[in-house]
Order: C-alpha cells, then sequence, then structure tokens
C-alpha cells in the first residue's frame, strides 16, 4: 500500500515539509513518535488519532481517511501528517478551505447534505459540550438551527436531495464563525471550555427563562475575540426587571459591551452586539466591531459591510420624530436593521446593508416576548487588577450623573 512505503521523497510531502522551520518538524516528529508507540509503532492507528483529536464518530473517521489520503489501510505516516497540516493550517485560505469542505463529507460521496452537515455539527457539540448535560431534544435545536443558515444549491445526480456547493459553504461560514474556527482547528487539540464564556446571573431568576443557552453563547462568541470569552453577566431580564426601557438603561448604563437577546412572540430569538457602552445619542454612532446575529430557528451572525457606518442607535426621551426614542442596530431611521421602541413594547427589524443582515424575524414588526441583555468581561492582562476603594465616591458620582444623562434629567452646559 502507498501508505506502508516511506514517503520522503514525494514532492508533495517534501513542498509541505518547507512550510514548517525545523522546530517545528522536530515537533510534529515527536508527536507523530508519540502517538505511534501507542499503536505499532510505525504508524498511527484511527483509534489513537481520534483519542488525540478528541473527535469520534463520523467526523473523526473522514479526518483520519482524508489525512491518510482515503487509501483506507488505516496507517497514518509521519509523511501524511506533515502533508495535511502544511495544507490544513499553512496553506492557502482556498486550501484551508478546500480540505474543511472535503471534510464534511463525511459520507464521501462526493456530496455535501444535510445529513453530513447534521453529522459534523452532533460531533462538534459533543465534543465542546460533553460535560454539559445537554439533552437530546435540546442539541437537535441548535443543529437544526445552524443548518437551517445554509444553503443547498447543487442538485445531485441521482438524487433527490440538493447538495451545499463550495461556494455555499463559503456563505455558510461567514454566517456561522464559531462551526468554522472549530472545525479549522481539529489537528490542534485544545481545551473546548475556552471557547465557550461563564455565563454568571446572580439573580434568582429561573434557569429555564434564560435566552442565553450555553451553544447560542458559543456561536456568538465566535465572532469575538478570544479575550471577550472570559465572563458574561446578566444585567437585564424582562421577566425579572420587566419590560422598561428605563430599568434596561439604568442596568447596563457604563457597563461596556454587551449582548441584546430578544424573543419575539413568533418565536423567534435574534440580537445584537454592540461593542460600544449605550449612551443618549441623536444619531448613530458605535465601531465596525458590532454586529447582528440570530439564534433560532436560524443561528447566523451578521457582521457590518462598510456601506455605512450607522452600527448603534440610542435615543432618549427626545421629542422629534426625526429621531425615534429607543435602542438599535443599522439600517436608517425608521428602517432599522433591528429597533426597539422607548417603551419596550414594539419593534421593527429590516434587512440592511450596514450588516447585509435580512430581517431578523418572521415579519418585520416584532412584539418581544422576553428581553435580555449580557454585559461582556474582558479578560484583563496579569497584574492589571484595580483597587476597589480607590475613587469608590466619585465612580458612583460618575454612574449616577451618566444615569441621569441618559434620561436626560442632568443640567449640561452643552
Amino acid at each position: 500500500m502507498g501508505n506502508s512505503q516511506s514517503s520522503s521523497s514525494d514532492p508533495h510531502f517534501i513542498s509541505a515539509s518547507r512550510a514548517f522551520t525545523q522546530n517545528e518538524l522536530q515537533e510534529l516528529k515527536s508527536v507523530f513518535t508519540s502517538l505511534a508507540s501507542k499503536s505499532d509503532a510505525q504508524f498511527i492507528s484511527p483509534s489513537v488519532f481520534k483519542g488525540y483529536v478528541g473527535i469520534e464518530g463520523p467526523l473523526g473517521d473522514r479526518l483520519y481517511n482524508l489525512i491518510t489520503r482515503n487509501i483506507n489501510d488505516e496507517k497514518l505516516t509521519f509523511e501524511d501528517l506533515v502533508m495535511a497540516k502544511g495544507t490544513y493550517e499553512k496553506g492557502s485560505i482556498n486550501e484551508i478551505e478546500e480540505f474543511i469542505y472535503q471534510l464534511l463529507d463525511v459520507s464521501a460521496d462526493g456530496f455535501v447534505g444535510r445529513s453530513d452537515l447534521e453529522a459534523v455539527l452532533r460531533a462538534l457539540l459533543d465534543y465542546i459540550f460533553s460535560d454539559s448535560g445537554s439533552g437530546g431534544g435540546s442539541c437537535q435545536e441548535i443543529v437544526e438551527a445552524f443548518i437551517n443558515s445554509a444553503n443547498f444549491s447543487t442538485v445531485g445526480e441521482g438524487s433527490t436531495a440538493n447538495s451545499m456547493s463550495f461556494e455555499d459553504f463559503r456563505s455558510w461560514c461567514a454566517l456561522v464563525p464559531s462551526v468554522r474556527k472549530f472545525l479549522g482547528t481539529l489537528l490542534k487539540p485544545s481545551d473546548p471550555g475556552s471557547q465557550v464564556p461563564q455565563l454568571l446571573n446572580r439573580e434568582s431568576i429561573d434557569a429555564n427563562l434564560i435566552l442565553l443557552r450555553k451553544e447560542y453563547a458559543w456561536h456568538i462568541g465566535g465572532a469575538l475575540a478570544q479575550d471577550d470569552l472570559e465572563e458574561w453577566k446578566l444585567l437585564y431580564h424582562s421577566s425579572l426587571h420587566g419590560l422598561s426601557f428605563n430599568t434596561f438603561l439604568g442596568n447596563i448604563s457604563h457597563k461596556g459591551p454587551t449582548i441584546l437577546i430578544i424573543k419575539d412572540k413568533e418565536g423567534h430569538v435574534y440580537g445584537g452586539y454592540a461593542s460600544q457602552a449605550w449612551e443618549r445619542h441623536g444619531d448613530f454612532y458605535g465601531d465596525m466591531k458590532s454586529f447582528l446575529f440570530q439564534l433560532f430557528p436560524k443561528a447566523a451572525i451578521f457582521r457590518p459591510t462598510g456601506a455605512n457606518h450607522n452600527i448603534q442607535w440610542c435615543a432618549v426621551n427626545f421629542s422629534s420624530d426625526s429621531i425615534p426614542n429607543g435602542i438599535g442596530f443599522g439600517g436608517r431611521v425608521h428602517h432599522f436593521g433591528l429597533f426597539l421602541s422607548g417603551n419596550f413594547d414594539q419593534g421593527h427589524s429590516f434587512a440592511c446593508t450596514t450588516f447585509g443582515s435580512p430581517c431578523l424575524s418572521k415579519t418585520n414588526k416584532i412584539f418581544p416576548d422576553t428581553i435580555e441583555c449580557w454585559g461582556i468581561t474582558p479578560k484583563k492582562p496579569q497584574g492589571e487588577i484595580q483597587d476597589s476603594a480607590k475613587g469608590t465616591v466619585l465612580e458612583r458620582f460618575k454612574e449616577d450623573r451618566h444615569m441621569l444623562n441618559m434620561v436626560g434629567l442632568a443640567n449640561s452646559s452643552e
């Protein structure tokens, strides 16, 4: 068999080797030797390899077969490992995405169908949330939400079901960055928990009422920096605090980046990540780190396109129709990508060029059932610990005045 022989003269191996430094090759050799010693000392067996990457089932089998170039002799050589990592980690964007696209075809029939995607997503969620005890029905709901955001535009020969084209795959990856990030790091075993923020809820609220499940947090976190995946704290929940705009502003004021989540009366769940604190403005503000998202029945992320800078909207106690009171993201006045009125009893969502997003709900008009907001606590550099005893009175004054400014009651010299 081809894999049972030395491939040191293989031009593909020689080319792949050049992508690594000598130290990297030595480290790879050490990894290979360690894993091979658990097999037969010459090759890495499927079971040892899957134990190393932590992925079992069809996805683990498919990854092993791709690395061994589908020779099916169950013998993964050092040359195989170098060539696979040379493409998967050191290749061009197109080469890496082509490898991942092939990885999705767990049935190895040359097509990526819904059943392939379901098998991949189940393996992925099992790996990341293996210790969380998620129920089967809960997992299926999450899997379907991810699949619902994918397109299957290729008509398969001899099959009634369409498959996912390479362009469909690339578009899907943009909508589900957490999935793309995970599939792009399978040969770099890491702690799966590092991609899921710790959700902190210090209030006495039924956990079943919380919209932000850990799987949704992982999905949203795929569009954030690693330092923003430390702790997320629940700042406001309508079941606990009531559907009150002023209470909402009071709880989130001066809290930095936040995640707003809405479940409407149609059962759709969606929201937005605000990279800047919510502050009273008479116009749009914010930066290009913010984004909109859907969680159910579709899971998708919509980042800024650069078409305009109409990112965040927070208008409080304005009397002009041209400045609608409420909070929103994207689009334009009266035609936002997402908007909640100052009464918190209704809002709207339209397709918008700011984020390249569709209407997030079933209809443009939305009626909130539940609203919650989470504050993100970024990871601080070692040693950057603030003395809570310093400036306590001053900080309290600043926060109180900030809230008064939010609702337009503080005196101003402007």
